[in-house]
């Protein structure tokens, strides 16, 4: 009899057990009553949320926490001791520099209204999916259109959001299909971007300096108190060198007090462009653009790149968060692995 009370006393242990590890890491997305967004909770704490607000002129994942809760994107507005350059440098989007023409990476609500026909816009247009469980999985349908509404390309992107321990993880699978011929035309202001918060810059971004983008408008960004990240290439580049090189992965890491911080955004081999140039800027902005080359490559290299219409393009990201010991190349490289699969 005892060793019947011990079986089921073992047996009632492993089923608490595996209910407890089931209930881990679980993702709940939710469409919020009355807001633009839907929010994605894991293991019971906000991660994020897709967003798509008038004033962005794209769907964004904003704001971005660590698993302790931390939020590491700048602020939207920002606050008072943030900086307010670039306004169109929202949470985590994907987005581009020069499409027929069309400037959709630099649309703000800073744009006077006379220059609106220069620019291009994301907009959202329905939910396609949305799953919670182990793993939430969220499908989106988007529409790239001029300032008449005209529909350049429509976009289908597939979210996967997922929870490992300190870790966060979010895959990003968009395809975008012509309605008419495109040309993406190399252009240094793509693809996919985060801006972080002050403490991810880089302490060489405490100077004053002006950044000139596609169009040649000069932005000045004023010089950052806190700021200890530093960036690392999978080819072993460091701080302000990654800028402008080729890399199948970066990762941008830094402290907030006694917490640990990475940001990693990984390229796929099935992207066009692959690997991606790297616009790692000090003072926030992390971009990989797998579409411009020139400016990356002092003009030895160009890519621009066409559907022709109801052709289709696709393009894979996977963005790992952690707030536990700094990630290492190798495990970066696990993750790297995985997602080329």
């Amino acid at each position: 009899m005892k060793n019947a009370h011990l079986k089921t006393v073992v047996s009632l242990m492993v089923l608490s057990n595996l209910g407890s590890l089931s209930a881990a890491n679980r993702v709940e997305l939710t469409k919020i009553p009355g807001e633009n967004r839907v929010e994605v909770v894991v293991d019971g704490r906000e991660f994020t949320s897709y967003w798509w607000h008038p004033t962005i002129f794209k769907p964004v994942l904003y704001p971005v926490r660590t698993a302790k809760g931390t939020t590491v994107t700048r602020n939207y507005p920002p606050f008072p001791n943030e900086a307010t350059d670039h306004p169109h440098h929202v949470g985590i989007w994907f987005n581009y520099g020069s499409v027929n023409g069309l400037d959709f990476w630099n649309n703000s609500g800073a744009i006077s209204p006379e220059k609106k026909p220069h620019f291009g816009a994301i907009r959202h247009r329905e939910i396609k999916r949305m799953k919670s469980g182990k793993q939430g999985i969220l499908v989106v349908a988007c529409d790239w259109v001029d300032n008449d509404g005209n529909v350049l390309l429509v976009e289908e992107t597939a979210f996967t959001f997922r929870g490992e321990g300190d870790l966060r993880i979010i895959d990003r699978r968009t395809k975008l299909t012509a309605k008419t011929d495109v040309e993406f035309k190399d252009n240094k202001e793509g693809c996919i971007a985060v801006r972080v918060t002050t403490a991810l810059q880089l302490p060489s971004s405490v100077k004053k300096k002006s950044f000139k983008d596609a169009q040649g408008v000069v932005t000045e960004v004023a010089g950052a108190q806190g700021a200890h990240g530093n960036y690392l290439s999978s080819e072993g580049k460091e701080g302000d060198d990654v800028w402008g090189t080729r890399a199948k992965w970066v990762k941008l890491y830094g402290t907030f007090g006694d917490e640990n911080v990475d940001i990693v955004i990984i390229d796929h081999p099935e992207n066009p462009g692959y690997p991606t140039h790297w616009h790692a800027r000090n003072y926030g902005l992390f971009a990989g653009n797998t579409l411009g080359q020139k400016i990356f490559s002092e003009g030895k290299l160009e890519l621009n790149y066409k559907l022709a219409k109801g052709e289709s393009g696709q393009f894979n990201y996977r963005i790992l968060i952690n707030c536990g010991p700094t990630l290492s190349a190798e495990q970066i490289e696990a993750k790297f692995q995985e997602f080329s699969k």
